[in-house]
């Protein structure tokens, strides 16, 4: 018998042997474990409000959990009551500090001067529904579009910002006397009383689309959708308070035809999903410094039918109820 073979059967290298096999098996065993665990508690999801054309059917929404991959959840939430038109268009979700919902939507195309509201503390159950007739006070507005609502967690109150177009009151460029949009905003900290609304932002062009994003104290980006007929794309703008001045705009980013940008912070990256509705898709470009973009609209997975709303951030356990009570 060679040394080789007496050496691999002396008891100390067998016992040696079987250590070291021992050992391996516990640690493939402890990472399996540890993946499983990481699966199965992750502690977040996101919700993606929508609604389909012609937006009289009501709230939907999308869920994912990586905010990559969307799956729709094939459900009414709140079918719209508020407003003549009855139809319910660019809902916008934020969740308060006490955990309760608030959702803003646009309630008719033109000759319309408010917004719809509601609030819900499961997204099953709502509030009677409200119609906020905020540009009562300028009665020649066309229209209040797209309303978004964001928490400002420093001063503690809401700002809803939406579109008007006030004939007349400003240079209008190459737009319709009828189809030149401002941006203008209000506050509440109740949802009972609400502060007259106020210019958000005059960049000089028509404007629709805005939503305001917080990067850290002092640090503000607005993304909007520049709505003049050379360009209508997307751009961003930066500030130091979430009411403004917003300055140093950017260079537009998108394809023409793109409206109802949505961001959402996943991991180190921003995602500002976009509806491309000439092409009729979704698109999405990813950035880290809201300078530079990159387009990963093939890497995102947006149902057919989606049309745009806000993207927020939920607990994993509210998710995983509100599917179950809606039996999906």
């Amino acid at each position: 018998m060679s040394l080789r073979a007496i050496a691999w059967q002396s008891p100390c290298v067998l016992n040696m042997h079987k250590e070291i096999a021992s050992s391996l098996s516990l640690l493939a065993m402890t990472c399996l474990f540890l993946l499983c665990c990481t699966s199965c508690t992750t502690k977040s999801a996101y919700l993606f409000t929508s609604f389909h054309e012609p937006a009289n059917e009501g709230l939907r929404m999308l869920y994912s959990y990586d905010a990559y991959h969307w799956t729709d959840m094939n459900h009414i939430f709140l079918k719209p009551e508020a407003g003549d038109a009855k139809i319910m268009r660019d809902p916008s979700m934020v969740q308060g500090p006490d955990g309760t919902f608030h959702l803003v939507w646009t309630t008719g195309w033109k000759g319309d001067q408010g917004f719809g509201y509601a609030s819900s503390k499961d997204l099953v159950n709502w509030s009677p529904q409200q119609h906020i007739n905020i540009m009562a006070t300028e009665p020649t507005t066309v229209n209040v579009w797209a309303p978004e609502i964001f928490y400002d967690d420093e001063a503690k109150q809401y700002i809803i910002i939406w579109a008007s177009t006030v004939p007349f009151r400003f240079p209008k460029g190459q737009e319709d006397e009828n189809n030149n949009h401002r941006l203008y905003y209000t506050t509440t900290t109740d949802f009972k009383t609400f502060a007259p609304a106020k210019l958000f932002l005059d960049p000089g062009f028509s404007v629709i689309d805005a939503q305001i994003l917080k990067r850290s104290h002092e640090d503000y980006v607005l993304v909007m959708k520049d709505n003049t007929r050379p360009n209508r794309n997307i751009l961003v703008a930066f500030g130091a308070n979430p009411l403004g001045p917003y300055r140093n705009y950017s260079k537009r980013f998108t394809e023409p035809f793109s409206e109802g940008p949505n961001a959402v912070k996943a991991g180190k990256n921003w995602l500002i999903y976009y509806d491309s509705y000439r092409l009729k898709k979704y698109g999405a470009m990813q950035t880290t410094d809201f300078k530079t973009f990159k387009d990963v609209s093939n890497q995102v997975i947006i149902p057919e039918g989606h049309k745009h709303g806000t993207i927020l951030k939920v607990s994993r356990k509210m998710l995983d109820q509100l599917r179950k009570s809606i039996g999906h």
